[in-house]
């Protein structure tokens, strides 16, 4: 008994401390956008929109719904919401393996785009803002330069 009363212990321990992380990670790359930074967040979901449709609609189409079981959706995915750093990464390096997306399993390979970091922050804004998505969070080429 005593053992897994310990156990449950140290995995409460264990998941407080990986939430915890996780909040710091959403903290440190998250930036809320301010009343200062709104016409800058429009322009750049302007520029992001001829980026998307240039470089992603092949594959996650006009609507940001993808294609099931082969390329994800972007519109409404908690995969984006909860993983905005490794949603850049993707934007910016491309991806490969297991993601879940709305509780489906992709594994397909994106291809990294050769975006600049301008460009990467651009469609990023666009894709947060787009099909519903409202997440709250203004990404600047500087952030992509960092990551």
């Amino acid at each position: 008994m005593k053992k897994i009363v310990l156990l449950s212990i140290v995995v409460t321990v264990l998941v407080s401390c990986q939430s915890n992380t996780k909040q710091k990670e959403l903290a440190a790359n998250y930036q809320k956008v301010t009343e200062q930074d709104q016409p800058k967040l429009e322009a750049s979901i302007k520029r992001g929109e001829s980026i998307y449709n240039d470089m992603c609609i092949t594959c996650h189409l006009a609507d940001g719904k993808g294609v099931p079981k082969a390329f994800p959706p972007l519109a409404d995915s908690d995969f984006l919401r909860e993983n905005q750093t490794k949603s850049i990464k993707a934007v910016k390096h491309g991806l490969s393996g297991e993601i879940v997306v709305n509780g489906i399993t992709y594994n397909s390979t994106m291809a990294p785009l050769g975006l600049l970091d301008d460009e990467v922050a651009d469609v990023m804004n666009y894709i947060n803002n787009s099909w519903g998505n409202e997440i709250d969070n203004f990404i600047t080429p500087e952030k992509v330069s960092k990551l």
